[in-house]
């Protein structure tokens, strides 16, 4: 496949004119003929990553089926989204264990979005700020819990959530740190303690904002801890509900290329406002808001793509928003040699979008979709 005259994405953020060379499932160092298809000036970016989401099209991954990832993946591929690493929720051990087992044992189908990883969200979290997580499965932090689930997974597990105020959290992210990506999540943690998980190996924070103390002049808290560390990247939800559009430019800002856009989708995801679950609680959508009964946000209602587009009305370039939506994530989970930028050598996943930002042609590891 060769294709030319295209907006093309750079790591940098920026674009250029150019042409695009496939061959089999990886692009190709070759240049394009002149014969090559005639794309418009659309825009060329690498396929999108997510890695923090819980589901979508009335499915959880933490269903553990094989059909529950497969209908996720199918959604996600067909909305730009290349490589997921979708998240679990708070549960039991034998439960993860399951959910793991059956990731592991998972192949994906040639429309399916590769899974190349899994997010353990819970259940080393605060009672405090536990959110939508199920306060009844929430465990002390515990490497040894980790390790029997990493070999559940057969190392899918890419990346773990801990509040590091937790009795035992600061010598599990010291033990763990040189076999996962640690992230601090669902927290009361203070500046100093913040800054202690950093120094010990944590190098990510779950949904900036939310689930954790606010950024304030006297108590900067885990945000100003993670501003002053240059190696900690931070989840941002851009949905429109989690954060007010100039926290959202600030952000970008004031973590220059370490933000990763996330959409924390939940099942609602793809389908219309109404009544749906997350972690056996009920949850209502309503006008793309998804709450629990008491009122508490519960992720969100908008795939990855959404959540890039609702970035750029906000005023983000779409450079940089594509930057935290694919290349960001993929360094962060390790799989930059395949994904995150249009290299020559890496997968072809390519999304083909109009200046409107709707999708012209998603091309999923050399084939369109």
């Amino acid at each position: 496949m060769e294709l030319k005259n295209l907006r093309l994405y750079h790591p940098d953020g920026t674009f250029s004119t150019g042409g695009l060379t496939i061959s089999g499932d990886r692009i190709s160092s070759a240049p394009p003929s002149a014969d090559a298809c005639d794309m418009s000036g659309l825009y060329a970016v690498p396929g999108l990553v997510d890695l923090h989401f819980h589901g979508c099209m009335g499915y959880d991954f933490c269903d553990g089926t094989h059909e529950a990832i497969s209908a996720i993946a199918r959604y996600q591929a067909q909305n730009g989204v290349a490589a997921i690493c979708p998240a679990t929720m708070s549960y039991p051990e034998e439960r993860l264990a399951q959910i793991a087992e059956t990731a592991a044992s998972y192949v994906p189908r040639s429309k399916d979005a590769a899974l190349v990883g899994i997010n353990m969200e819970g259940p080393f979290l605060s009672m405090g700020k536990r959110g939508a997580q199920n306060g009844a499965y929430l465990h002390a932090p515990d490497a040894a819990m980790f390790r029997r689930l990493q070999q559940k997974a057969g190392g899918l597990f890419k990346i773990c959530n801990i509040a590091p105020e937790v009795e035992g959290a600061m010598e599990t992210i010291e033990a763990l740190a040189s076999e996962v990506r640690l992230s601090i999540a669902h927290t009361e943690a203070d500046y100093e303690t913040a800054c202690e998980a950093f120094r010990r190996g944590a190098r990510q924070v779950a949904h900036l904002y939310n689930a954790m103390p606010p950024l304030s002049h006297r108590a900067p808290g885990v945000i100003g801890a993670a501003a002053d560390n240059d190696e900690v990247s931070v989840e941002l939800i851009v949905d429109g509900v989690h954060l007010h559009p100039s926290v959202v430019r600030t952000t970008f800002k004031l973590f220059a290329g370490r933000v990763i856009l996330i959409s924390d989708s939940i099942m609602a995801t793809g389908l219309d406002d109404g009544e749906y679950s997350v972690d056996g609680q009920p949850v209502t959508v309503r006008d793309g808001c998804a709450t629990l009964h008491d009122g508490t946000i519960a992720g969100s209602a908008i795939n990855l793509l959404d959540c890039v587009r609702a970035a750029v009305g906000m005023g983000i370039p779409l450079g940089e928003a594509i930057c935290a939506a694919s290349t960001n994530p993929a360094r962060a989970l390790g799989i930059s040699h395949d994904y995150g930028t249009l290299e020559p050598g890496k997968l072809a996943n390519i999304l083909l979008l109009d200046d409107e930002l709707n999708v012209h042609s998603v091309i999923l590891r050399g084939q369109i979709i």
